[in-house]
């Protein structure tokens, strides 16, 4: 499916600190293509070309989009495989920190039917990426099913578990309102390095040694149900549904798109 209509959302990026306009467009050509407007150049979205920095990011030569999870999995829940995506800067605005403001995007705008089957891959044995103590291991299932456990040593997350059957409508209320979060102790050392200089108590849940700073979370669990959000985003990279029951412990977008390449190489 594509959108009925163009959507257009405005923000700034999380990382880069600058304002970024995204617009939603329209396609019949069954994959989605992103542009920068401010380069005049685009690229169809190909998951061997995207690497883990702090977020899920595309790189074509000189030409980048960064921070694309929250977006693709918004795209990726609610169905959305042919779009031509226009940003006017290196990086998707990060709205509130969560994908729901895509997800009432995409609402608003509606969706269209093309004549195009996308086929589901199907995960047909066990597979397992881990990296010391985290870990993903994905099997068959007869849709596509998250389950995330995360463990911090902080009295506001300590050991979280959540196991979610993704499908549009649970993704658009169990998973897309949770936030993205950080702790404040990192803040300067993720700055030094050039990240997280858009990031602020109005787009990233607070953690200071004892508690979240700007509180009330929106779920109990919001940490562990971001997580379910980023892996969604990113096996959204395949291009295609994914049908596979994916149990990830500890993890995050390095071993996340470790899982995406091999899947590719299995199909």
């Amino acid at each position: 499916m594509t959108l009925a209509r163009e959507a257009v959302l405005e923000g700034v990026g999380v990382h880069s600190g600058k304002p970024s306009r995204l617009r939603l467009i329209p396609s019949a050509a069954g994959r989605i293509v992103f542009r920068r407007a401010d380069l005049g150049r685009e690229s169809v979205l190909d998951p061997r070309k995207t690497e883990a920095k702090n977020a899920s990011c595309f790189r074509d030569g000189d030409f980048e989009i960064l921070t694309l999870e929250h977006l693709l999995a918004a795209l990726y829940a609610l169905g959305v495989g042919s779009l031509d995506v226009e940003l006017n800067a290196a990086e998707v605005p990060i709205m509130d920190g969560s994908a729901a403001p895509f997800v009432r995007a995409v609402e608003r705008a509606g969706l269209r039917p093309l004549g195009v089957i996308w086929v589901p891959i199907d995960i047909r044995e066990e597979g397992r990426v881990e990296d010391g103590d985290a870990s993903v291991v994905f099997e068959p299932n007869a849709g596509l099913k998250v389950s995330y456990e995360i463990e911090y040593a902080h009295p506001a997350v300590g050991r979280q578990a959540v196991s979610l059957e993704i499908d549009a409508a649970t993704f658009a209320a169990e998973v897309a309102p949770a936030r993205t979060y950080g702790f404040i102790s990192d803040l300067e050392r993720f700055r030094s390095l050039g990240l997280a200089l858009g990031s602020s108590l109005e787009n990233t849940i607070g953690l200071d040694d004892e508690k979240v700073v700007n509180p009330p979370l929106r779920f109990p669990d919001e940490f562990v149900r971001h997580k379910v959000l980023d892996l969604v985003g990113d096996l959204a990279l395949l291009g295609r549904p994914v049908r596979g029951h994916f149990r990830a412990r500890r993890a995050g977008h390095v071993l996340h798109q470790k899982v995406v390449r091999s899947l590719l190489n299995r199909v």
